[in-house]
């Protein structure tokens, strides 16, 4: 990467700086911690930025252009420029504004940039190289349907993945990758011969012409959400061939958020919030949310706007077979296996949609192994033997790995097919897992319409209650009765397991009562469900999901929180591996024989 000039904003001079012997190169560096970065920057500074400092610390940027499209790339500029490591680093003043006075100032302080990058190379300027330089738009002649990542700025790596997962053609529109210079100034060329060497050295008039239309293309792109005018960024969301948006922002970065919030009101198409720390640590999570919306894409084909900001088709195959499965005899089994971060759960049906047999067993360290286990005690529970087998497809956060199985489907659709299966009057569902909290919402059909998932912190989840019980030396199964008799109420306010664990262990010193502090913990979740809920805009009827529903003091609190009845089922902790079955199911019904 040595010999690479990196830039990080659209309104980098590219074309210019390629001219004048730079190889430019977008900065798309994601790394898995920031332990560099955060060793000198502030906290509060984005995930992006510190991605900047981490890719120039680790040695893989030299050269780097930098432009001013907020304060933080400014104060990132000042970092490096203070450290004193990249060979060759320039910060250029963008004025926020596309009018005649803007562009003349934006002229000016490119030609400064292109002046130095030349006396840093020893090079000069070639109008034959900046003419070849503009590309078009790599979209430019694609028809037909898409789905599009808008807002800030969404690494291509990051989009690639997205890619696989969605069943439209995905386009990387977001911030610097939505690069696209309006116009290519061929009429401009013959005139930028006349001088020899426009850049650097004293401007000519032919120089001072062309510069200022350069400029102007370049200010002139799709704005970006910080420009003062950002009208223009309605030709993104005017197309009728967009049938789908993920909405991307980085942590910290307010800007994208504000346009988010507007249009979720006003696009009748799909819309998926993605907030990213630009990091990789939360790839899974990242990746289950786009699966599952690719899933609700792929169903029906049903899109229904509701008041949340986004729908989403059905999860489930359009009309239900009543045939036999092809190419299978009358008796035939299906498998579906939910590997959570705390349990394996499976269920086994038969063509009738009969539950035979259900097992679960600890996740422990190695998906794959707690799979095997699950599927063996499944079987055997059934007398049957794999061969006989129709189909198997996982869910959960393990789907991914293990090999066995027909097909993975995201724990979004299987919870949602699981709860629909168990009771057609469900509209929004509730699991609390391991790691996790989801509220999902369904039509009258069963089909998925709205999703959000809480998986940032252990907070409120099903491993935040496992820990608070060994704090205070009870099983879960006392803990979930302990909770429904109290004297006090307790409020616990830290909203981080690990300070949390420290205040239980403070109202233990202080004498309280077990029953009054899990009332507290019950109340502590049932808030942070309960907002989730209410996020949604979602309503009744309510079915809680997951191990916690077996949990009468959470499920109570909830219910007390939201006013209305939260259902249970005795297979509340299995909805997953039966959803999963009936996909199973499903996949064999309409697979070609």
């Amino acid at each position: 990467m040595d010999n690479k000039l990196f830039y990080v904003c659209k309104y980098t001079p590219v074309e210019l700086l390629e001219a004048c012997g730079g190889e430019c190169v977008l900065l798309n560096y994601v790394p898995h911690r920031f332990d560099r970065s955060e060793e000198i920057l502030h906290p509060n500074v984005c995930g992006f930025g510190k991605s900047i400092v981490e890719a120039v610390l680790a040695g893989k940027v030299k050269e780097l252009v930098l432009v001013n499209c907020c304060d933080m790339i400014r104060t990132v500029y000042e970092v490096l420029r203070d450290m004193n490591i990249c060979d060759f680093l320039y910060f250029c003043d963008l004025p926020h504004d596309h009018g005649d006075c803007a562009v003349r100032l934006y002229a000016e302080e490119i030609q400064k940039m292109a002046e130095a990058y030349c006396t840093y190379k020893g090079t000069s300027f070639r109008s034959d190289i900046f003419a070849r330089a503009f590309r078009p738009d790599r979209y430019e002649g694609r028809t037909g349907p898409y789905a599009a990542i808008l807002g800030g700025r969404c690494p291509e790596e990051l989009a690639a993945k997205m890619s696989k997962l969605l069943p439209l053609e995905l386009r990387n529109l977001s911030c610097a990758e939505g690069r696209y210079l309006p116009a290519l100034p061929h009429e401009l060329l013959p005139e930028m011969h006349l001088a020899p060497v426009p850049i650097p050295g004293e401007k000519t008039a032919a120089n001072g012409e062309w510069i200022d239309d350069y400029a102007r293309c370049l200010l002139s792109q799709i704005p970006c959400m910080r420009m003062n005018d950002i009208t223009g960024r309605k030709k993104l969301f005017n197309d009728e061939n967009l049938k789908a948006v993920i909405y991307h922002t980085v942590k910290f970065c307010d800007f994208y958020g504000f346009e988010y919030a507007d249009i979720r009101n006003t696009l009748n198409i799909p819309i998926l919030k993605l907030e990213t720390d630009y990091s990789d640590q939360s790839a899974l999570q990242t990746g289950t949310r786009v699966e599952a919306f690719g899933e609700c894409l792929a169903g029906s084909g049903q899109l229904q706007k509701n008041d949340s900001g986004y729908t989403a088709g059905s999860g489930q195959a359009s009309g239900t077979s009543s045939g036999t499965t092809a190419g299978k005899e009358e008796k035939s089994y299906f498998a579906g296996v939910d590997i959570g971060s705390t349990s394996t759960d499976a269920v086994l049906i038969d063509r009738k949609k009969n539950i035979i047999a259900k097992a679960i067993v600890p996740t422990s360290a190695k998906a794959s192994t707690a799979f095997e286990n699950v599927l063996g005690k499944l079987l055997a529970q059934a007398g049957i033997t794999s061969d006989q087998l129709t189909g198997i497809v996982t869910t959960g956060y393990g789907r991914n790995t293990v090999s066995a199985g027909d097909k993975s489907v995201t724990e979004i659709s299987c919870h949602a097919k699981g709860a629909f299966f168990l009771d057609p009057q469900v509209r929004t569902i509730i699991d609390i897992g391991g790691q996790d909290s989801k509220v999902i919402c369904l039509n009258e059909s069963g089909n998925v319409t709205n999703f959000v998932m809480n998986d940032k912190c252990a907070a409120g989840t099903g491993r935040f209650l496992e820990i608070m019980a060994r704090t205070l030396e009870l099983s879960i199964d006392e803990m979930a009765e302990a909770g429904l008799t109290y004297k006090e109420d307790i409020v616990i306010s830290s909203i981080c397991t690990v300070f949390a664990e420290s205040e239980i262990v403070s109202l233990i010193a202080q004498n309280k009562e077990t029953c009054d502090i899990v009332h507290g913990l019950n109340e502590s979740v049932a808030s942070k469900t309960a907002a989730l809920v209410n996020r949604m805009k979602a309503g009744p009827k309510y079915m809680m999901t997951g191990g916690v529903a077996k949990n009468k003091g959470v499920v109570r609190a909830i219910s007390e929180k939201l006013k209305a009845e939260i259902k249970t089922d005795e297979l509340a902790q299995y909805c997953g591996a039966l959803g999963a079955a009936l996909c199973a199911l499903e996949n064999a019904q309409y697979r070609t024989p």
